[in-house]
């Protein structure tokens, strides 16, 4: 007979616990900065689009190729994800990132140097699928390097790390394009410093000491328990990613066209989300209905931005989003990791990363076509607030009537 997924408790103590050394700052610090490229490829150079866009102005499908620049990393990264996951549980978790990173570091700068259009769009396919081995193995090290609070502690970090880096990015990407479009790209070198980093202190956890499987027993990959987990993914990563897509959009529908104060709304909301996800390590073990509460916030700012009449408004409904989605990362990796056994953790991340960036890479176009259905994009936050609301009903109601923890209802859910 198959053997059930584990539930929290029990993967809990399949990895290192308390009783463990504890890993030196340099670990952490090098998996949040691994986990901060993927961001990096995301808004860096969005800056220099319409420098690139001029650049290559006769070159033919330049107003096509130019956007796709920026936006299919995430792609290639949602595709190709649950194959980075394969790979890291046969290749090893550190290894593959050393690996990647190399990589990244490699085609990441190729723009510098290339002069067709095609091939740069060709490089910024590879440096997705680095981005897909390299968010997937650094996620899954921190499950497999900490358990309990200390792992929900370093994925609500993960979450403030990636909240801050892209504002950070954005005004990197903003001042090295005054030297022209293909400065940004510099950046990636930062990998060349990383990889050797991550080589010498990134140990990888040997299965035997913290596999909870019986010796010889063989189970199935637990794709049916994922199989919600990575849906209510998909959908958050569309609640998480809206206000950053759509915010500058949604001011000049106000009247609102300048760039100072895009800047600031947008600053006020990333604040916001770096607080919400400081804020998880305290509340992930108090409020077992989190995934719900937190939903329900979501839908609540999304109403008030869609009523807004002026600024002040609009920006607070982001900022209470934005609060809610600072919490609904490290909610939902904690909730998927906890369904996972060691030697099905990189898998299993993968799939959750694939999840994840394809809900990002697809958030602009659903708003898009929501837009064009009940006519104002305002309107169309307003349908994704009355979806969220059922969404975070239907979990509330479906963990009462099963009366499962947060991990199990949403397994439930399917």
């Amino acid at each position: 007979m198959p053997t059930p997924a584990p539930g929290p408790t029990a993967v809990a103590s399949a990895v290192p616990n308390g009783d463990a050394p504890p890993r030196p700052r340099s670990t952490a610090a090098l998996l949040m900065a691994g986990s901060c490229l993927p961001i990096l490829g995301a808004v860096l150079i969005a800056p220099v689009l319409p420098r690139m866009q001029d650049h290559f102005a006769t070159t033919p499908g330049a107003e096509v190729l130019v956007p796709v620049v920026l936006t299919v990393p995430a792609l290639a990264l949602a595709l190709l994800a649950p194959f980075a996951g394969v790979l890291v549980d046969r290749l090893g978790r550190s290894r593959l990132l050393t690996i990647s990173t190399v990589v990244y570091a490699l085609v990441g700068t190729a723009p510098l140097w290339l002069d067709s259009l095609s091939a740069i769009v060709a490089s910024r396919v590879l440096v997705g699928i680095a981005e897909a081995a390299i968010m997937t193995c650094c996620t899954t090290l921190i499950g497999d390097y900490w358990s309990g609070r200390e792992r929900e502690r370093y994925l609500a970090l993960q979450a403030m790390c990636a909240s801050l880096s892209a504002t950070a990015f954005f005004v990197l990407g903003g001042a090295a394009g005054s030297a022209g479009w293909r400065a940004p790209f510099w950046a990636y070198a930062v990998g060349l410093v990383l990889a050797p980093l991550m080589a010498s202190r990134l140990r990888p956890v040997h299965p035997e000491t913290v596999s909870d499987t019986r010796s010889g027993e063989r189970r199935p990959f637990p794709l049916r328990s994922l199989t919600a987990p990575c849906a209510l993914t998909f959908f958050g990563a569309i609640v998480f990613y809206t206000v950053p897509v759509e915010m500058s959009y949604l001011l000049e529908d106000l009247g609102v066209t300048s760039a100072a104060a895009a800047g600031l709304a947008a600053a006020a909301a990333s604040a916001a989300t770096v607080a919400g996800a400081a804020s998880f390590p305290r509340l992930a073990r108090r409020a077992e209905a989190l995934l719900p509460l937190v939903l329900a916030v979501c839908a609540a700012g999304f109403a008030v931005m869609c009523f807004a009449i002026n600024t002040p408004l609009l920006v607070l409904g982001a900022v209470v989003n934005c609060l809610a989605t600072g919490l609904l990362l490290p909610t939902l990796v904690t909730r998927t990791l906890a369904l996972l056994h060691h030697e099905d953790r990189g898998r299993g991340t993968g799939l959750w990363n694939a999840a994840f960036f394809l809900g990002e890479f697809l958030c602009p176009l659903a708003l898009l076509g929501l837009a064009g259905a009940v006519g104002t994009l305002a309107g169309a936050v307003g349908v994704l607030a009355a979806v969220t609301g059922v969404v975070a009903l239907g979990l509330a109601l479906t963990r009462a009537r099963r009366g499962g923890t947060p991990a199990t209802v949403e397994a439930a859910a399917v």
